[in-house]
């Protein structure tokens, strides 16, 4: 038989709440993987996914920031019960509370394949600092990841530009 897996998208989203988990892996295939996330109150990061994106608002709103090829930054509103479509290679950064939460359907990454995790200053909005993975394993929870090693250095989060030091959460 072929797998088929069915997930409880409330109860799934209440046992992260209660364990504090920020990421549950529904399923993990060759051309499709899905996942919920909690919200993380710190986002601060645009993600660079090789792969199309699908998100599904199962609770609450989040503000999808965005930049567009000329390095503005943009913002659209996922209302609860809403989803969109973000192409592989924008530039985005899913922003919304630890008790809301995000289905994410995309592809499993190919051999190869990089995402990449950029900072900008909250000042000046120089670029700060970029962190790349390669993503064989989404479980691995690579944006927690990416977050360790950028608010564990306090060079990683000082501007060249202005100088400003962004916080740590």
């Amino acid at each position: 038989m072929l797998p088929m897996p069915i997930a409880d998208l409330k109860e799934i989203s209440k046992q992260l709440a209660e364990s504090g988990e920020r990421v549950r892996v529904l399923w993990q295939e060759e051309g499709s993987l899905a996942f919920i996330a909690r919200g993380r109150e710190y986002r601060s990061e645009f993600h660079i996914d090789p792969s199309d994106e699908v998100m599904y608002m199962i609770k609450g709103q989040m503000n999808l920031h965005y930049r567009s090829p000329d390095g503005t930054e943009d913002i659209s509103v996922l209302k609860e019960g809403s989803a969109i479509f973000t192409a592989a290679g924008i530039p985005h950064s899913p922003r919304f509370p630890p008790d809301a939460f995000l289905l994410v359907l995309e592809r499993k990454r190919r051999v190869g394949e990089i995402d990449r995790f950029h900072w900008f200053c909250p000042n000046c909005e120089a670029f700060l600092h970029e962190e790349t993975f390669v993503v064989s394993d989404y479980r691995l929870d690579p944006v927690s990841k990416a977050y360790q090693s950028f608010f564990d250095s306090e060079d990683f989060r000082t501007c060249n530009e202005c100088g400003n030091v962004m916080p740590s959460p």
